[in-house]
This record gives structure tokens, C-alpha cells and sequence, in this order.
């Protein structure tokens, strides 16, 4: 069985097939063009530089194919990257098509819809609810395909609907725990949160920023959808219900230098930005810790300060706690 990306160990020779993620050509202080690319296969990510790179290599090796890597596993600044001793592209008859390189979310889709029907059965309130119904009918198919991120957190196939459940459940564990949340407020926001996501990236191949995901941004999308649904469902864009909804959506990054054009102003719309950064925090950890070797340190996280993190050498093991007989 031939070996992914993450199973070589550092300073290991690789040879395999990969599908280059992003290609981007850049100079190099001597005045050279390089390719910096990004390889994926379904283990994960993982960076290196083409030197020297002609005009033919970067007509050639271009984001989307599938190509055979001679190389090594290196680190470099914390970071695992690879070193590229030659390099070409896939061949017909080999495994050339990009599909079989791309990560996905670890839940079926089908278990993802469940949780997502339930949801809905929560958002009592009626504005709300056909909102969110729409705009999920609307682009059901992209919002189950799309990443929910270019690299850090879930970027994955599947990752959008997989970060929006993943979200949901911890959502669900609050409205429990604290009964005055708006319940049916929450939950509407948090599933519309993110899903502009469909108009900002190109797909999980190859995933890049659109155009109007780059002059726009997924948070105005999203509001942007929510008063064509609004005109759609001939629902009043100025009622509260609305309002409050189009809040939850704007406030979400929490900060203004992270995007949003309004900091939170509602109880359920600091909770959706809190949930949404916990979520995405845990997915970067438990991504890069669990390509680690016990008892060291992971590669630096950019979306957490290039922090690395400790995994013990030793696993917790569960016991049963003796009863008083046993004492």
C-alpha cells in the first residue's frame, strides 16, 4: 500500500503522487521566478518551493493537476515542508485524477443533514425559519462540496456543512445549559453564518479566493442572500426578525480588524462569534497534533500566533472509579 504524504517521517525520501493544492509563482531575492506550492493528498497539506522555475514548469505545473514528487520530508521554521529533488506531472494510466488527493469531513453527509433537519425543527420562530430553509434549498449542493476555509480550519471537501454541525452541537450544549439563549435566533444564525463561503472559494481541489469573494467577502454575501430570500419569501427586510438575523451574520468575526463590519450587539450574536472561533480553534489542534509523535511538539499553527502545542507522551486512560466496597 502506497504511503501518504503524512506517513514519511521527518528527513524521510518521498516518492508519490500528490495533487498541487495552490501554485504561486513568485521572485526570489536573486531576481528568479519559484513556484511556492501547496501538496495535498487525503492526509493533509504540506508546503515547498520550486527553484528556478522556467516558464514552461509554470505553464506546466499549474494548481489542479496531479503530479509524481522525488523528495524529502523537511522542517523548516516549525513548519513541515518538503524538498523537491524532481518533480512531473501524472501520467495517463496512473492516478491522475484529482479527487482521489482531496481531504474530506469525517461525517456522512447524510448524518450532517440529520443534524442539520433537527436544527431547523428548533428555529421556532417562522420568519426565521423559511429564511434559513431557502437559502440551505437554494445551495444545498455547494454548501455540502465547499471548504469552509482556503487552508486553516476544515479546509476540507465537506468542510463548510461539517464546521456548521460541528458548531451546532456545541450550540445545542449551551441552549441547555443556559435557558434564556434565543434558541430558534441562534441556531438560524450559525447555519447562515459561514454560508457565503459558497461565493468566496472555488471548491475543495484546487481552493482559491473568487472574485467576489475577494472584493466582497462571504459576510456580505451572505446578507446579500438573506434580503433575496427576504424579497423571494415576500418577508419585510426591516422587520426585527430580519434584522436580527442580518446582525448575527455581520457580527460574527466578532472584531472589525477581523472582518465584521459590526462588533456584537445581541446576546446570541457574541455566542455564534465565540462558538465560531472555538470551533475553528479545536480543528486547527487536533489537525496539526494529530500528525505529532507523543511526547513533542507540533508544527507552528499561523491561525493560533504560530503557537506550537505539546502532545503528552502519555494517553490518558479511563478508569472506573472503585466503589466504597472496593476501598
Amino acid at each position: 500500500m502506497d504511503k501518504k504524504l503524512y506517513e514519511y517521517q521527518m528527513e524521510e525520501n518521498v516518492d508519490l503522487f500528490l495533487l498541487i493544492k495552490s501554485a504561486d509563482v513568485r521572485i526570489a531575492k536573486n531576481g528568479k521566478k519559484f513556484i511556492a506550492f501547496t501538496f495535498q493528498d487525503t492526509s493533509g497539506q504540506m508546503d515547498a518551493k520550486f527553484w528556478d522555475a522556467s516558464d514552461e514548469d509554470i505553464e506546466k505545473y499549474e494548481a489542479s493537476k496531479v503530479v509524481k514528487v522525488h523528495g524529502k520530508r523537511e522542517l523548516y521554521q516549525g513548519n513541515p515542508q518538503l524538498k523537491i529533488f524532481s518533480m512531473r506531472l501524472a501520467k495517463t494510466g496512473e492516478p491522475d485524477n484529482p479527487d482521489l488527493y482531496v481531504e474530506r469531513a469525517p461525517m456522512k453527509k447524510e448524518d450532517m443533514i440529520e443534524v442539520l433537519h433537527e436544527a431547523l425543527f428548533d428555529i421556532t420562530n417562522a420568519n426565521m425559519n423559511r429564511i434559513v430553509r431557502y437559502l440551505l434549498n437554494k445551495h444545498q449542493k455547494e454548501f455540502f462540496q465547499s471548504p469552509a476555509a482556503k487552508r486553516f480550519h476544515h479546509a476540507f471537501a465537506g468542510g463548510l456543512a461539517f464546521h456548521t454541525v460541528s458548531m451546532l452541537n456545541i450550540a445545542k450544549t449551551l441552549v441547555d445549559q443556559y435557558k434564556e439563549i434565543n434558541k430558534s435566533l441562534l441556531f438560524a444564525g450559525l447555519i447562515l453564518h459561514d454560508l457565503g463561503k459558497v461565493f468566496e472559494l472555488s471548491g475543495p481541489v484546487s481552493t482559491e479566493y473568487t472574485l467576489e469573494g475577494n472584493l466582497i467577502g462571504h459576510i456580505v454575501l451572505v446578507d446579500e442572500e438573506i434580503s433575496k430570500a427576504c424579497q423571494a419569501l415576500k418577508i419585510d427586510e426591516k422587520h426585527e426578525d430580519v434584522l436580527l438575523l442580518k446582525h448575527m451574520v455581520l457580527a460574527h468575526h466578532g472584531e472589525l480588524e477581523y472582518g465584521s463590519p459590526v462588533r456584537p450587539k445581541l446576546r446570541e450574536a457574541e455566542i455564534l462569534y465565540q462558538i465560531d472561533n472555538l470551533d475553528a480553534t479545536i480543528n486547527m489542534l487536533n489537525d496539526a497534533l494529530s500528525r505529532t509523535e507523543p511526547g513533542t511538539f507540533s508544527e507552528r499553527i499561523f491561525g493560533l500566533e504560530n503557537r506550537s502545542f505539546y502532545l503528552p507522551a502519555k494517553k490518558e486512560t479511563s478508569t472506573t472509579p472503585k466503589t466504597e466496597e472496593e476501598y
